[in-house]
C-alpha cells in the first residue's frame, strides 16, 4: 500500500519530511510511528495502518511534500517479513532483521555519512527518539575526532532544531550548520511581518500579586480536590482578568483586515507555549464562559500536547488576544511581539519580592511587571494604558473578576 502524507488543512500548503523512524525492510506493528512531517504550525505523524514491512521511501528527510502525496510503500501482512526478503536499505546495509543493533537504530542518511567519514556506526551514541542514531550524531563524532577533542566537548545536540547539513572542524573551533525547521522559519517570518506591518508600541505597569498568591495558598488544596487534581495556577487569573479588560476596551480584542476593523464578539485567548521545536500559541476558546478550573485544564492539556508535538492545527487557528509568560524562564521585563492579525499581546514576567510604598510605609510585596504591546494604528495610548491598569486592578483585588467590577 502507498504511504501518503496527511491531508493538510487549507491554511497549510505543504510540509517537510522531519524524520523517518523506520528503515526500509524493517517489520513493524500496527500504529508504529513511521515518519514525522513538519508543517508551518505543527508536526504531523504518519503511523503504520497494519502489521507489515516498509518497502520503499520515496521522500527522504528534508524533502518537501504536498497534501496526500505518496511518500513511501508499505507491505501489509504479519508474515510479510518472513514470506519475502526485505528490500535493502538505501545505504546497501542488510535488512533490519539481519542488522546489528547499531545499524538497526540508524537511518540510511546516518549510515551513508558514517561511511563517507570513515566512522564505525557502532561507536556512535544515538540522541534521537528511542536512541536512534542521526546524521548529527555521526557528524559530532567526526568533528570530535578531527579536532582531537573528547566527544563530550563537541557541540550539543540540535534537538528538534534541525538535521546537520555541514560540520566544519578547525583545531578546537567547531562550527555546525543546520537548516531551519519549517516551524522555526514560519515563526521568524511571522515575527518580522509583525514588526514591518504594524505600528507596534509597548506600555508597562506593575501588579502586586499578594492577593492572588493568598488565594492560591488558602484555597489551593481544596481547589485541587474539588476539581479532580487540577491545580490553581496564576494563568487562569490572567486569562479572566484579560477577558474583563477586553470587554471594556474592545479595540484590543479587534483586528485589522485591509481598510476594515473587525471587532470580535467573542474572547479566544491564545496562550504562548515554548517547546523544543519553537513557540506555539494554542487557543483557549470562549474564555469568558469558562471557570478558572476549566481554563487551567485547557492550558495544562495544551502544554502537555505541545511539548509532545501532539497539537492539532485547529488548536492554534484563530485567537483574538494573546498572553505570553516569560516569567517562567526568569524574565523580569520584555516587549512581546504581536501575533498577527491580533492587535494586542500581554507579557507576564517573573514575580519578585520588592520594596514598595503602601499608605506611606515601605513594605515587601511580590511584584510582577506587565507589558502590553499593541498596534497603534488601531489602539491609542489612552486605551492601551487603561487596558493594562484594568488588568492590574482586577489582579490586585480578584473579587472584582468574579463580580465583574
Amino acid at each position: 500500500m502507498d504511504i501518503k502524507a496527511p491531508s493538510f488543512p487549507e491554511s497549510v500548503s505543504e510540509g517537510t519530511i522531519g524524520a523517518w523512524h523506520v528503515s526500509v525492510g524493517q517489520f513493524v506493528k500496527r500504529d508504529t510511528l513511521l515518519v514525522e512531517i513538519e508543517t508551518d504550525k505543527v508536526v504531523m505523524e504518519v503511523v503504520a495502518l497494519a502489521d507489515g514491512v516498509l518497502r520503499a521511501i520515496n521522500k527522504e528527510t528534508g524533502a518537501t511534500v504536498l497534501s496526500d502525496e505518496v511518500i513511501g510503500v508499505f507491505e501489509e501482512g504479519a508474515g510479510a517479513a518472513s514470506a519475502q526478503p526485505a528490500a535493502p536499505v538505501a545505504s546497501g546495509a542488510p535488512a533490519a532483521s539481519e542488522q546489528p543493533e547499531s545499524l538497526a537504530m540508524s537511518g540510511p542518511a546516518a549510515r551513508k555519512l558514517a561511511d563517507e567519514m570513515g566512522i564505525d556506526i557502532a561507536d556512535v551514541k544515538g540522541s534521537g527518539r528511542d536512541g536512534r542514531i542521526t546524521k548529527e550524531d555521526v557528524a559530532r563524532v567526526a568533528a570530535a575526532k578531527q579536532s582531537e577533542v573528547p566527544i563530550a566537548s563537541a557541540l550539543p545536540d540540535p534537538g528538534a532544531s534541525g538535521t546537520a547539513d555541514d560540520t566544519v572542524a578547525t583545531g578546537e573551533r567547531v562550527e555546525r550548520r543546520v537548516p531551519m525547521t519549517r516551524l522555526r522559519a514560519s515563526i521568524a517570518k511571522r515575527l518580522v511581518e509583525a514588526q514591518h506591518n504594524a505600528a507596534m508600541l509597548t506600555t508597562f505597569n506593575e501588579v502586586d500579586m499578594t492577593a492572588v498568591a493568598a488565594l492560591r495558598r488558602k484555597f489551593g488544596d481544596e481547589f485541587q480536590k474539588a476539581h479532580n487534581g487540577t491545580k490553581l495556577g496564576f494563568m487562569s487569573f490572567f486569562v479572566r482578568a484579560s477577558v474583563e479588560a477586553l470587554k471594556r476596551f474592545p479595540s484590543v480584542n479587534a483586528s485589522i483586515d485591509g481598510n476594515d476593523i473587525v471587532y470580535h464578539g467573542y474572547f479566544d485567548i491564545g496562550v504562548a507555549v515554548s517547546t523544543e521545536r519553537g513557540l506555539v500559541v494554542p487557543i483557549v476558546r470562549d474564555a469568558d464562559a469558562l471557570s478558572l478550573a476549566q481554563i487551567e485544564d485547557q492550558i495544562g492539556d495544551y502544554g502537555t500536547r505541545a511539548r509532545a508535538g501532539k497539537l492539532a492545527i485547529e488548536d492554534m487557528q484563530g485567537g483574538t488576544f494573546t498572553i505570553s509568560n516569560g516569567g517562567i524562564f526568569g524574565s523580569l521585563l520584555s516587549t512581546p511581539i504581536l501575533n498577527p492579525p491580533q492587535t494586542g499581546i500581554l507579557g507576564m514576567h517573573k514575580i519578585q519580592e520588592r520594596p514598595v510604598v503602601i499608605d506611606g510605609q515601605i513594605v515587601i510585596r511580590p511584584m510582577m511587571y506587565l507589558a502590553l504591546s499593541y498596534d497603534h494604528r488601531l489602539i491609542d495610548g489612552r486605551e492601551a494604558v487603561g487596558f493594562l491598569v484594568t488588568i492590574k486592578n482586577l489582579l490586585e483585588d480578584p473579587a472584582r473578576i468574579l463580580l465583574e467590577l
